[in-house]
């Protein structure tokens, strides 16, 4: 299991964060982002990952996320200020990660062996 701070996932791109992720999770990691992604990063991650779904050698990802703040002042919404991110975000092959539950508060998983 990877925990990747929000200090390391700020040093990179949207590319280098995608890449770090597939290929961790294609080496059987799960990892655990502490900032989450930003909706369009998530959506390039799973275009991705369809991308390199191969039956029997790679089954794709499983993705799970506590919900951010949403919320914006007028005054951020006039300064254009982005929306904040998800506060924690769990990845892992769909093969191996089972999303059990998920709340305000809790992610539950069942990881298997390969």
């Amino acid at each position: 299991m990877d925990l990747i701070s929000k200090d390391k996932l700020d040093r990179l791109s949207t590319v280098e964060k995608v890449r770090m992720i597939l290929d961790s999770v294609e080496q059987g990691k799960i990892i655990v982002l502490e900032s989450g992604l930003a909706p369009n990063e998530e959506a390039k991650l799973i275009e991705a990952t369809m991308a390199k779904i191969d039956p029997g050698e790679f089954a794709g990802i499983e993705i799970e996320s506590y919900p951010g703040d949403v919320s914006q002042s007028w005054l951020d919404k006039l300064l254009k200020k982005p929306i904040n991110r998800a506060r924690l975000t769990v990845i892992g092959p769909a093969d191996q990660l089972k999303m059990l539950k998920r709340d305000q508060d809790v992610i539950s998983t069942l990881v298997s062996a390969r």
